[in-house]
């Protein structure tokens, strides 16, 4: 049996096991089964994003009735204890998540290969997913996720092996001072200590103590290293200003591969962008244009295959482990939408979801961190996307039972490709919905997509950067269909696109600074008692509390009502 195929084998293994032990989970690959085109929502009135950073007084929230819904649930314990509930519903499902530990590359001694290949064996994956996970999730070598269909196994393994490292170090001409520290190549002083930064025990007690846990083996190679744990905002703002020798970082990842293009082509190192770590390689650079590029699902695949190849052994990360998506809801609600692709804390279960008895009330949802911002033109944390991403639509949206492409704001597409000399270019013709209102009464039109599509090109915001790089134009022949312009043609093209939330043009025109744009606390020009956070989406932003709550109201005017 071939060794990454035993692996997976292991991991299902375990899975099972670990449902089992929790009967209470729905088994996975359960689907709850609802026809998306008869949900007319939301039914909620009023939608409170309770903020609860500490695991334990979430837990208790939960219980307690004054939380009706907690996802991302990591802890075993927390787990385990959930599940023996009879008034919580627990849904798993597959995730496309990563966690890793970067290096700062643009820096020695990171920019050294066999240091961060002799760091990759020094992590013990599995130690960690059987300390602190109970097993249930899993120790990965490779840039995406088991569930991707596009995930390579056959790439180098850094299996947890001390002695191999130190010999990797030893043949690279490092050597260790009388106290066991570690001596760069050409040099009689040892390293000087280094940080780890990681977010607050308070705030993600799990990454907390996997990120001590790496810094002791770390330390136990020679490499002196101490944890600097930050609010989760300030973190990530040392980050995108590359203020950092270490960092570990979770990633929620997209379906398509070609992510793996924003987080490691030198063009995407910029402040704010996603190649954190500063990865310059012309290698990668190639292979990953031809990800990009890939004008077909074939091309597609074997570029992400050699996309993976080559970056497990370049090393710029230590991808360490993915894990399953757990999710737990009190079973006085009902309408709940979930598959094996899916949990049941989603947009669709918010459209649909009501009291099993009694009238409407409010719906109290956890949200463990505070926003780092609102603006959704710099917004990138998945706190603020869980807010934002209630008010703000795409042209496209994703079926959760499959994962495939269905309409949202555009009824339907189609993809045309031109040949003008030596260039080829690419034609998507989005047909709109026509019935579609902004939150504020004004009606969604082409020129909106136009102009968020043209604004987001024009001031190269990092976060949409390689979303909208190759629009060439952007046209409107009526109110109802956008022709947008690409060049070259690529497989991803009507993703990123599609993808796109979308904002009003009467709003974003008169956005001077997209950086210090506060929506938020800016009065609305066609309706005094919202504000300039307005979309097309199901919930209106009514009121966001720091640390407490952010107050969403059911917009009645959204298109599935009607």
């Amino acid at each position: 049996m071939r060794e990454p195929f035993r692996k997976i084998c292991l991991f299902a293994i375990a899975i099972f096991a670990c449902l089992f032990c929790f009967p209470n989970i729905q088994s996975f690959g359960a689907n709850n089964v609802v026809n998306l085109e008869n949900i007319k929502g939301p039914k909620i009135k009023d939608l409170y994003m309770v903020i609860y950073r500490d695991p334990d007084s979430q837990i208790l929230a939960l219980e307690t009735g004054k939380l009706d819904v907690l996802g991302d649930i990591i802890r075993p314990v927390d787990i385990k204890r959930l599940s023996s509930r009879d008034d919580i519903l627990m849904t798993l499902s597959e995730g496309f998540h990563i966690f890793f530990l970067g290096f700062n590359l643009r820096e020695y001694p990171w920019n050294d290969l066999a240091l961060r290949k002799a760091l990759s064996h020094a992590v013990p994956r599995k130690k960690f997913v059987r300390d602190l996970f109970a097993g249930y999730c899993l120790p990965i070598y490779t840039y995406l996720p088991p569930v991707s269909p596009y995930y390579e196994p056959d790439v180098t393994h850094y299996e947890y092996d001390p002695e191999k490292a130190k010999k990797i170090l030893a043949k690279a001409g490092w050597k260790w001072s009388q106290g066991g520290l570690l001596i760069p190549p050409g040099s009689d002083k040892p390293l000087e200590k280094v940080s780890l930064l990681c977010p607050t025990a308070q705030a993600a007690p799990t990454t907390a103590e996997l990120a001590s846990r790496i810094a002791e083996s770390f330390s136990s190679l020679g490499l002196p290293v101490e944890l600097e744990m930050l609010d989760f905002s300030m973190m990530i703002k040392r980050l995108d200003k590359h203020d950092f020798d270490l960092f570990v970082m979770a990633w929620s990842l997209s379906r398509d591969p070609d992510n793996l293009f924003a987080f490691f082509h030198s063009s995407m190192d910029t402040e704010g962008g996603y190649n954190i770590q500063g990865l310059h390689d012309s290698e990668i650079d190639k292979v990953l244009e031809d990800l990009r590029w890939a004008p077909d699902k074939d091309s597609a695949v074997k570029a992400a295959k050699e996309a993976q190849e080559m970056l497990s052994d370049k090393a710029p990360w230590i991808p360490i482990y993915s894990r399953y998506m757990i999710s737990a809801i009190r079973k006085d609600w009902k309408g709940l939408t979930f598959s094996k692709k899916t949990t049941a804390d989603n947009i669709w279960s918010l459209l649909n979801m009501e009291p099993v008895n009694g009238k409407m009330r409010p719906l109290y949802w956890c949200l463990p961190e505070d926003p780092r911002t609102l603006n959704p033109l710099a917004a990138g944390s998945a706190y603020d996307w869980a807010v934002l991403g209630l008010i703000y639509e795409s042209l496209i949206g994703t079926d959760p039972y499959t994962l495939d492409d269905i309409p949202q704001l555009a009824l339907k597409w189609n993809i045309e490709t031109e040949t003008h000399g030596t260039k080829k270019l690419t034609k998507l013709v989005f047909h709109l919905r026509e019935d579609v209102t902004w939150q504020d009464g004004a009606l969604f039109t082409s020129e909106d997509v136009k102009e968020t599509i043209l604004f987001l090109k024009k001031h190269q915001l990092p976060r949409y950067f390689d979303q909208v790089n190759n629009v060439v134009s952007v046209e409107t022949p009526n109110e109802h269909e956008v022709v947008v312009t690409l060049e070259n043609t690529s497989y991803w093209y009507l993703h990123n696109i599609g993808g796109l939330p979308i904002f009003p043009a009467h709003i974003l025109k008169n956005v001077e600074n997209w950086k210090s744009w506060r929506p938020e606390r800016q009065e609305n020009p066609k309706d005094p008692k919202l504000t300039q956070l307005v979309g097309t989406g199901p919930f209106i932003f009514m009121e966001y509390k720091p640390g407490e709550y952010v107050h969403l109201k059911r917009y009645d005017g959204y298109w599935k009502n009607r």
